[in-house]
Order: structure tokens, then C-alpha cells, then sequence
């Protein structure tokens, strides 16, 4: 009879190790803690939207007018006198790297014109870093709308200069 009491006492022991352990429970007067803020994620650098090349050359054109008596901000006319595309091509910084008449109507003086605007406007605003090419540089074209008196505009800053209203028709 001892041994079945001795049985029984191991047997409770044993019983009592597998049940699951009974809750803690802070006294009334000690504060739960509070779990601490959540920590914001870092921002990240790398996902950063880059500028467009229209946003840029639109700042290019800013600059170019702002730094030029001769550039009008009127409305366009009908007819140009003369159109002339320049292919810029800038470095990092916005140093113009080379200035060139990509196409034009035949105007030199209003090339030439074209040209030493953009020379004139320096400094020019630094493109965008996800813009440049391996020679860490940017190129691009430009066009300088050319009406009857010799000044000129600079397309990217023309909303939409081919539009006609009924009107003007």
C-alpha cells in the first residue's frame, strides 16, 4: 500500500509538470508596461521619383528667357519667322559640354542667336542625377520659335504652340 501511495504521489507530480503553467498576474497597483512606438522605416533614398527631361528643360527654358531681353512671352503668332533646333548636351552641373544647330530654316543670325542664348543663360540648372547618361552628362534637344521682329520663345515653355482656336482659323 505504501508503494501505490508512493505510484500515486509520482504519478500527480508527473501530471502537474505537463499541465501548462497557471497566469501571472501583476498586482493591481504595478502598470502593465506599454509596448514601445512603432519605429517609421527609413526612408529610402533610392526610390526617390526623378525629375523628367520635360521638367528639366522646362527650368532650362525658365532660365534662358529670364537671362534674355530679345525672348518674348507673348502669344505665339500664326506663322514663325524662323524655327531652329539646338542639340545641348550639359554635365553635371549644368556646364553647357556643347552647344550645336541641330536643324534649322536657314536663319544664321538667328542660330547664332539661338545659340549664345543658352551660352548667356549660364549658369544653367544641374540636371537631375537619373537623367545622365554614362559619360555622366545629359543631352537633348531644344527649339527656339523665331516670329517676325527677331525674338524668339523656347518651346518647352509653350504650353501647346500648334493649337488653333476656331477663332483664329
Amino acid at each position: 500500500m505504501a508503494q501505490m501511495r508512493i505510484l500515486a504521489a509520482v504519478a500527480l507530480a508527473g501530471l502537474a509538470a505537463c499541465a501548462p503553467p497557471a497566469p501571472v498576474v501583476a498586482p493591481a497597483h504595478v502598470a502593465a508596461p506599454t509596448p514601445p512606438p512603432p519605429v517609421a522605416a527609413p526612408p529610402d533614398r533610392f526610390v526617390a521619383t526623378p525629375a523628367s527631361l520635360d521638367d528639366y528643360k522646362r527650368r532650362l527654358a525658365g532660365r534662358i528667357v529670364a537671362s534674355n531681353p530679345k525672348a518674348f512671352r507673348d502669344p505665339l503668332p500664326r506663322m514663325m519667322k524662323s524655327i531652329v533646333v539646338l542639340q545641348i548636351r550639359v554635365d553635371s552641373r549644368g556646364n553647357p559640354l556643347r552647344v550645336s544647330v541641330f536643324r534649322s530654316n536657314g536663319y544664321r543670325a538667328l542660330e547664332l542667336r539661338a545659340v549664345a542664348s543658352v551660352i548667356e543663360a549660364q549658369p544653367l540648372p544641374a540636371p537631375p542625377a537619373a537623367l545622365l547618361d554614362d559619360a555622366n552628362s545629359l543631352s537633348f534637344l531644344e527649339t527656339f520659335l523665331f516670329r517676325d521682329d527677331n525674338r524668339f520663345q523656347v518651346r518647352s515653355l509653350v504650353a501647346e504652340p500648334w493649337r488653333t482656336t476656331a477663332a483664329s482659323r
